[in-house]
Protein backbone atom coordinates (compact mmCIF):
# COMPACT_ATOMS: atom_id res chain seq x y z
CA UNK A 1 0.00 0.00 0.00
CA UNK A 2 1.27 3.26 -1.03
CA UNK A 3 2.69 5.52 2.40
CA UNK A 4 0.24 8.59 1.49
CA UNK A 5 -2.63 6.05 1.16
CA UNK A 6 -1.75 4.63 4.86
CA UNK A 7 -1.48 7.93 5.99
CA UNK A 8 -5.03 8.99 4.96
CA UNK A 9 -6.17 5.48 6.39
CA UNK A 10 -4.76 6.63 9.57
CA UNK A 11 -5.66 10.68 9.67
CA UNK A 12 -9.42 9.15 8.68
CA UNK A 13 -9.66 6.75 11.15
CA UNK A 14 -8.24 9.20 14.11
CA UNK A 15 -10.35 11.92 13.14
CA UNK A 16 -13.95 10.16 12.16
CA UNK A 17 -15.33 9.53 15.55
CA UNK A 18 -14.65 12.94 16.95
CA UNK A 19 -15.60 14.60 13.93
CA UNK A 20 -18.68 12.62 13.97
CA UNK A 21 -19.69 12.92 17.33
CA UNK A 22 -18.80 16.99 16.99
CA UNK A 23 -21.41 17.23 14.52
CA UNK A 24 -24.01 15.28 15.49
CA UNK A 25 -23.81 16.66 19.23
CA UNK A 26 -23.61 20.24 17.51
CA UNK A 27 -26.86 19.91 15.42
CA UNK A 28 -28.63 17.87 18.75
CA UNK A 29 -27.79 20.74 20.87
CA UNK A 30 -29.55 23.17 18.34
CA UNK A 31 -32.61 21.33 18.27
CA UNK A 32 -32.88 20.74 21.84
CA UNK A 33 -32.37 24.68 22.62
CA UNK A 34 -35.08 25.05 19.78
CA UNK A 35 -37.75 22.86 21.60
CA UNK A 36 -36.82 23.99 25.34
CA UNK A 37 -37.78 27.22 24.04
CA UNK A 38 -40.72 25.92 22.54
CA UNK A 39 -40.12 25.14 18.82
CA UNK A 40 -40.95 21.23 18.19
CA UNK A 41 -39.80 21.65 14.24
CA UNK A 42 -36.76 19.51 15.00
CA UNK A 43 -38.71 17.14 17.27
CA UNK A 44 -41.20 16.83 14.25
CA UNK A 45 -38.60 15.69 12.09
CA UNK A 46 -36.46 13.06 13.96
CA UNK A 47 -33.58 15.11 14.51
CA UNK A 48 -33.28 15.03 18.69
CA UNK A 49 -31.52 11.74 18.80
CA UNK A 50 -28.12 11.00 18.86
CA UNK A 51 -28.53 8.58 15.52
CA UNK A 52 -25.89 10.38 13.26
CA UNK A 53 -27.80 8.86 10.44
CA UNK A 54 -30.54 11.73 10.93
CA UNK A 55 -27.68 14.32 11.14
CA UNK A 56 -25.43 13.40 8.44
CA UNK A 57 -24.88 15.26 4.64
CA UNK A 58 -24.04 13.02 2.39
CA UNK A 59 -21.97 15.41 0.35
CA UNK A 60 -20.06 16.53 3.61
CA UNK A 61 -19.82 12.76 4.41
CA UNK A 62 -17.73 12.64 0.86
CA UNK A 63 -16.16 15.90 1.34
CA UNK A 64 -14.74 14.28 5.00
CA UNK A 65 -13.38 11.17 3.41
CA UNK A 66 -11.40 13.88 0.87
CA UNK A 67 -10.36 16.75 2.87
CA UNK A 68 -10.80 15.54 6.63
CA UNK A 69 -13.49 17.83 7.07
CA UNK A 70 -16.92 17.72 6.71
CA UNK A 71 -20.69 18.50 7.88
CA UNK A 72 -24.51 17.63 8.96
CA UNK A 73 -27.33 19.04 7.74
CA UNK A 74 -28.76 21.67 9.64
CA UNK A 75 -31.37 21.02 12.34
CA UNK A 76 -34.56 23.15 11.27
CA UNK A 77 -35.77 25.67 13.55
CA UNK A 78 -38.73 27.74 13.42
CA UNK A 79 -38.16 30.94 15.06
CA UNK A 80 -41.76 32.22 15.14
CA UNK A 81 -42.54 29.89 18.03
CA UNK A 82 -39.70 31.92 19.86
CA UNK A 83 -41.21 35.12 22.07
CA UNK A 84 -38.62 36.97 20.95
CA UNK A 85 -37.36 35.51 17.51
CA UNK A 86 -33.94 37.11 17.38
CA UNK A 87 -32.46 36.27 20.98
CA UNK A 88 -34.47 33.06 21.08
CA UNK A 89 -32.29 32.37 17.75
CA UNK A 90 -29.14 33.77 19.61
CA UNK A 91 -29.77 30.80 22.36
CA UNK A 92 -30.13 28.46 19.78
CA UNK A 93 -27.06 29.52 17.84
CA UNK A 94 -24.84 29.42 21.33
CA UNK A 95 -26.00 26.08 22.15
CA UNK A 96 -24.12 24.38 18.51
CA UNK A 97 -20.72 26.14 19.46
CA UNK A 98 -21.51 25.40 23.07
CA UNK A 99 -21.91 21.65 22.62
CA UNK A 100 -18.42 21.52 20.98
CA UNK A 101 -16.47 23.16 23.31
CA UNK A 102 -18.10 21.28 26.40
CA UNK A 103 -17.33 17.93 24.01
CA UNK A 104 -13.43 19.40 23.68
CA UNK A 105 -13.55 19.58 27.84
CA UNK A 106 -14.56 16.09 27.95
CA UNK A 107 -12.32 14.59 24.99
CA UNK A 108 -9.57 16.62 27.22
CA UNK A 109 -10.76 15.00 30.01
CA UNK A 110 -9.89 11.40 28.81
CA UNK A 111 -6.96 12.38 26.93
CA UNK A 112 -5.36 13.30 30.32
CA UNK A 113 -6.55 9.70 31.59
CA UNK A 114 -5.56 7.50 29.08
CA UNK A 115 -2.34 9.14 28.44
CA UNK A 116 -0.46 7.73 31.92
CA UNK A 117 -2.15 4.57 30.77
CA UNK A 118 -0.93 4.26 27.10
CA UNK A 119 2.55 5.32 27.77
CA UNK A 120 2.93 2.79 30.77
CA UNK A 121 1.48 -0.09 28.31
CA UNK A 122 3.05 1.13 24.87
CA UNK A 123 5.00 -1.58 24.37
CA UNK A 124 2.31 -4.65 25.36
CA UNK A 125 -1.23 -5.56 23.87
CA UNK A 126 -2.87 -3.37 26.22
CA UNK A 127 -0.92 -0.71 24.51
CA UNK A 128 -2.74 -1.18 20.96
CA UNK A 129 -5.48 -0.14 21.97
CA UNK A 130 -4.67 2.90 24.91
CA UNK A 131 -2.80 4.28 22.06
CA UNK A 132 -5.85 4.86 19.54
CA UNK A 133 -7.72 5.99 22.24
CA UNK A 134 -5.42 8.37 23.47
CA UNK A 135 -4.98 9.85 19.87
CA UNK A 136 -8.57 10.18 19.25
CA UNK A 137 -8.94 12.01 22.50
CA UNK A 138 -6.44 14.39 21.34
CA UNK A 139 -7.89 14.69 18.12
CA UNK A 140 -11.47 15.17 19.57
CA UNK A 141 -10.05 18.09 21.23
CA UNK A 142 -8.80 19.76 18.11
CA UNK A 143 -11.81 18.79 16.21
CA UNK A 144 -14.61 20.29 18.33
CA UNK A 145 -12.81 23.28 19.16
CA UNK A 146 -12.45 24.15 15.52
CA UNK A 147 -15.57 23.22 14.78
CA UNK A 148 -16.83 25.63 17.91
CA UNK A 149 -14.77 28.69 16.57
CA UNK A 150 -15.35 28.32 12.94
CA UNK A 151 -19.53 28.91 13.52
CA UNK A 152 -18.57 31.54 15.73
CA UNK A 153 -17.81 33.37 13.08
CA UNK A 154 -20.46 36.23 12.35
CA UNK A 155 -20.93 35.37 8.44
CA UNK A 156 -24.47 34.40 7.75
CA UNK A 157 -25.68 31.34 8.46
CA UNK A 158 -23.33 30.45 11.14
CA UNK A 159 -24.08 30.61 14.28
CA UNK A 160 -22.29 33.50 14.97
CA UNK A 161 -24.25 36.01 12.30
CA UNK A 162 -27.32 34.90 14.44
CA UNK A 163 -25.06 35.60 18.02
CA UNK A 164 -24.46 39.02 15.96
CA UNK A 165 -28.19 39.50 15.06
CA UNK A 166 -29.08 39.14 18.53
CA UNK A 167 -27.70 41.68 19.69
CA UNK A 168 -28.13 43.82 16.62
CA UNK A 169 -31.15 46.74 16.73
CA UNK A 170 -34.26 44.80 15.44
CA UNK A 171 -34.02 46.72 11.68
CA UNK A 172 -30.34 46.52 11.35
CA UNK A 173 -30.12 42.78 12.43
CA UNK A 174 -32.79 41.70 9.75
CA UNK A 175 -30.64 43.78 7.24
CA UNK A 176 -27.64 42.01 8.35
CA UNK A 177 -29.33 38.23 8.16
CA UNK A 178 -30.92 38.72 5.23
CA UNK A 179 -27.26 38.75 3.13
CA UNK A 180 -27.28 35.00 4.43
CA UNK A 181 -27.43 33.42 0.79
CA UNK A 182 -24.28 35.14 0.10
CA UNK A 183 -22.66 33.62 3.06
CA UNK A 184 -21.27 30.50 1.59
CA UNK A 185 -19.79 32.63 -0.99
CA UNK A 186 -17.49 34.73 1.39
CA UNK A 187 -16.34 31.48 3.34
CA UNK A 188 -15.20 30.11 -0.44
CA UNK A 189 -14.00 33.23 -0.93
CA UNK A 190 -11.98 34.18 1.72
CA UNK A 191 -10.79 30.34 1.29
CA UNK A 192 -9.73 31.27 -2.67
CA UNK A 193 -8.33 34.46 -1.97
CA UNK A 194 -6.08 33.04 0.83
CA UNK A 195 -4.72 30.65 -1.11
CA UNK A 196 -4.01 33.27 -3.86
CA UNK A 197 -2.26 34.94 -1.22
CA UNK A 198 -0.83 32.38 0.23
CA UNK A 199 -2.43 33.58 3.39
CA UNK A 200 -4.82 31.09 5.42
CA UNK A 201 -7.54 34.10 6.41
CA UNK A 202 -9.81 31.54 7.98
CA UNK A 203 -7.22 30.37 9.84
CA UNK A 204 -6.22 33.74 11.47
CA UNK A 205 -9.36 33.67 13.31
CA UNK A 206 -9.99 30.29 14.27
CA UNK A 207 -5.69 29.08 14.84
CA UNK A 208 -5.69 31.88 18.10
CA UNK A 209 -8.92 30.46 19.38
CA UNK A 210 -7.91 26.90 18.76
CA UNK A 211 -4.38 27.61 20.45
CA UNK A 212 -6.11 28.97 23.65
CA UNK A 213 -8.33 26.67 24.15
CA UNK A 214 -5.59 23.48 23.68
CA UNK A 215 -3.39 25.60 25.86
CA UNK A 216 -6.12 25.44 28.51
CA UNK A 217 -6.96 22.01 28.51
CA UNK A 218 -3.35 21.33 27.97
CA UNK A 219 -3.81 19.10 25.19
CA UNK A 220 -1.04 19.47 22.53
CA UNK A 221 -2.25 19.72 19.05
CA UNK A 222 -0.11 17.30 17.02
CA UNK A 223 -1.05 13.84 16.42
Amino acid sequence: MPEFLADKIVTVSILAVPLLLALVCHELAHGLAAYALGDPTARRAGRLTLNPLRHLDPLGTVVFFIANIGWAKPVPVDPRFFKNPLKGMLLVALAGPGANFLLAVLFAMLYHGLLPLAVAHQADLLGKLLVPLTLISQAGVFVNLVLGAFNLLPVPPLDGSNILAGVLPRRAAYRYLSFGRYGVFVILAAILLGDLLDINLLGRFLLPVVETGAGLLRVPMTF
